[in-house]
C-alpha cells in the first residue's frame, strides 16, 4: 500500500508492556508490512500487531495508548512528542482496514436478496397467513362483539330486528330447532333490507321478514336457515369480514383486539348488497338429512319451475318419509306475526 511505503522508514520510541502483571519496557516501534513491530533497544523482536487490528485506548488523548484489538492487557504507549508515529498509526491502520476484504459484503448482498424476495412473497402469502391466525385466536366473543358491530350498521338500512311477545318464543324454538353441533345458530327477522337470508360472526343469522310471512309452513325458513348454515361452515363469515378489511385492519384486530369502525360499517353495507356466495348441494343435502327437514320446498321456493334446483328436489332425503314438523302449527302461525309489532 502507498500508505505504508510512506512510513516504512518510520521509527519511534514508547513504553510497551505485555500484560498487567508485568513492568512496562522501553521499547522501539517501526512500521512494517501492514503491521507495527515492537523491538527491544538490542533490535529483537517483542511482538508485532496487526495494523488493522489496532485500538486505541484513548482517542484525542496524549501519551497515546494502544492496544490489540479485543485484548486490553497488552498496551503501548507512545509519547506526545511522538506526534508523527502516533499520526501514521492512526492513518495506517484505517487505511489497512479500509482495504481488507469484507466477508460480510456478500452475505449483506444475499440477505438483501432474500429480504426483497421474501417481501414479494410476502405481498401474495401474508395477507392470507394474517387470516388464518386472526381466525385461529379470535375468541367467540370478540365474534359475538364484530356481528353486534355490523348488525348496528345494517339496522340503518334494515330497522331494528322484528320482536313481539307472542312471536319471539317461537323464533325461540326455531333457533333451537336448528341449532347443530358446530354451535348456537341466532335467528333474527329483519324488517327490510334482507333479500334472504345472511350470516354473520357469532353464529347469527339475518332472515327477511318475507321468509316467515310469504310461505304456509316452515320448511322454506328451514332450507335457507341450512343454506346458510351450510355456507357459513365452507366460509368462516369472519374470514369474509377480514378479507374485505385487509391487511392493516386485520393487524390492528391482532394487536389491538379491535377493528376500525369505518370497516365495520363498510362491510356491513357489503352484506346487503352483494349475492351469496355458491353453496355445494351435496353438503346441504347431509344437513337437511341430518337435521330431518326435506329440502324440496327450499328448492320450489328458489326455482317455482324446480329447473334449476334439480338437485335439491329429486335428492330430497325425506321424500316418501313420515317427518316431524320443523315447527309445531301454532308457533309457526305466532311466528308470522313476529313483524306486525
Amino acid at each position: 500500500m502507498t500508505a505504508i511505503t510512506k512510513y516504512d522508514r518510520l521509527e519511534a520510541t514508547g513504553l510497551w508492556r505485555a500484560s498487567p502483571d508485568k513492568q512496562r519496557v522501553d521499547v522501539v516501534v517501526c512500521i512494517g508490512d501492514a503491521t507495527l513491530t515492537i523491538k527491544d533497544m538490542r533490535d529483537q523482536a517483542l511482538t508485532h500487531w496487526s495494523l488493522a487490528a489496532i485500538e486505541r485506548a484513548n482517542p484525542g488523548k496524549r501519551p497515546a495508548l494502544f492496544h490489540p484489538e479485543g485484548d486490553t492487557t497488552e498496551t503501548l504507549e507512545i509519547a506526545a512528542d511522538e506526534d508523527e508515529m502516533i499520526r501514521a498509526i492512526e492513518k495506517l491502520r484505517k487505511a489497512v482496514e479500509r482495504a481488507r476484504p469484507r466477508k460480510g459484503r456478500l452475505r449483506g448482498f444475499l440477505t438483501v436478496a432474500l429480504l426483497a424476495a421474501g417481501a414479494a412473497a410476502a405481498a401474495f402469502l401474508l395477507p392470507d397467513a394474517i387470516v388464518d391466525q386472526a381466525l385461529k385466536v379470535v375468541p367467540a366473543v370478540k365474534r359475538a362483539e364484530i356481528g353486534n358491530s355490523l348488525l348496528t350498521h345494517m339496522q340503518r338500512s334494515t330497522g331494528v330486528p322484528c320482536s313481539s311477545p307472542t312471536a319471539t318464543q317461537s323464533l325461540v324454538e326455531l333457533t333451537q330447532r336448528m341449532t347443530t353441533d358446530e354451535g348456537p345458530t341466532y335467528l333474527a327477522v329483519m324488517r327490510a333490507g334482507v333479500k334472504d337470508a345472511i350470516h354473520i360472526p357469532g353464529g347469527v343469522i339475518l332472515l327477511s321478514r318475507t321468509m316467515v310471512e310469504d310461505y304456509e309452513s316452515p320448511d322454506v325458513l328451514a332450507g335457507y336457515i341450512i343454506a346458510e348454515q351450510t355456507r357459513r361452515a365452507d366460509r368462516d363469515p369472519l374470514r369474509h369480514v377480514l378479507e374485505s378489511a385487509g391487511t392493516m385492519a386485520t393487524l390492528r384486530l391482532l394487536t389491538t383486539s379491535r377493528l376500525p369502525d369505518g370497516t365495520l360499517e363498510a362491510h356491513a353495507k357489503q352484506l346487503l348488497i352483494e349475492d351469496p356466495a355458491p353453496v355445494a348441494v351435496a353438503p346441504m343435502l347431509a344437513r337437511f338429512e341430518a337435521q330431518s327437514i326435506p329440502s324440496s320446498p327450499y328448492g320450489y321456493a328458489i326455482d317455482v319451475t324446480g329447473e334449476q334446483t334439480l338437485e335439491l328436489i329429486e335428492g330430497d332425503p325425506l321424500a316418501g318419509v313420515a317427518q316431524m314438523p320443523v315447527l309445531p302449527d301454532a308457533s309457526w302461525v305466532r311466528l308470522q306475526t313476529i313483524c306486525e309489532g
